[in-house]
């Protein structure tokens, strides 16, 4: 089976993140970028349906932020194939904007299967992995825990998880798009003498695109931190008091009559 897998890059949360001079992006000047979680979930499960019946690992990925160590660990976990694909914008790609170089990219590679992370932590809707299924006119599946090879080799057999805890299982005629939510097992761990390893072996493959950017979809007009809400009144004295003081809060609000 022809794998494809995307990989992003997300801000790490480890740092408060800004909002730049525009209002309207984040400051990313100082922000470290680490492998978005989904993403790295749906290149855990292209690698298990590898192994367990063969085929080829093929990740695709937008030349953004510290891209080449993710690329480089993916190839040292056992992606077979990495193509970097063009980004001259300083922003970090939205959904909407990076569909269009990815899907083409993905086009030349025909896979049978495309596994996208269902969303990333800095974006607004998830729509990345459906509008590349729109734009490969490929069926999409999204909420995925789990996927598994039919023996026919035409389809897949999915875990789809649906609001409640409640889960389907569904088959999928390929080729296909795929939102993954969560592999069949966590994200194996690789030894950082084989990320050295990859770095000293794998060669990209640079692509760039004639699609262009096209409209995004959607624009951001204000960006904020939330606003802080206010502060908790602590209560003291007396037991007598204290309820005295919560019968007045409660009266106040209208939740006593």
């Amino acid at each position: 089976m022809n794998l494809a897998v995307i990989l992003r890059q997300v801000p790490d949360l480890i740092e408060p993140l800004e909002v730049d001079a525009s209002g309207a992006a984040l400051d990313l000047s100082a922000a470290t970028f680490v492998v978005n979680e989904t993403d790295d979930h749906a290149l855990e499960q292209a690698l298990l349906l590898k192994e367990s019946g063969g085929g080829t690992v093929t990740v695709v990925a937008l030349d953004f932020g510290e891209v080449d160590n993710t690329l480089y660990t993916a190839a040292a976990k056992g992606a077979d194939r990495i193509v970097k694909v063009a980004w001259e914008q300083t922003q970090a790609p939205s959904p909407h904007a990076a569909a269009a170089p990815l899907a083409e990219a993905l086009r030349t590679l025909a896979p049978d299967l495309v596994l996208v992370g269902v969303q990333a932590h800095d974006e607004l809707d998830g729509v990345l992995a459906p509008l590349l299924a729109t734009r490969l006119g490929l069926p999409y599946v999204g909420v995925i825990r789990g996927v598994k090879a039919a023996a026919d080799g035409r389809t897949v057999v999915v875990c789809k998880e649906f609001p409640g805890a409640v889960m389907a299982r569904l088959t999928v005629r390929l080729p296909a798009v795929l939102g993954i939510l969560g592999a069949d097992q966590p994200p194996r761990y690789v030894p950082v003498s084989r990320i050295r390893a990859a770095m000293k072996s794998t060669r990209f493959e640079e692509v760039s695109h004639a699609a262009g950017l096209g409209p995004s979809g959607i624009a951001v007009t204000r960006m904020a931190p939330p606003p802080a809400g206010a502060r908790a009144e602590m209560l003291t004295g007396s037991e007598a008091e204290v309820a005295q003081r919560i019968t007045e809060l409660l009266a106040e609000k209208g939740l006593l009559k």
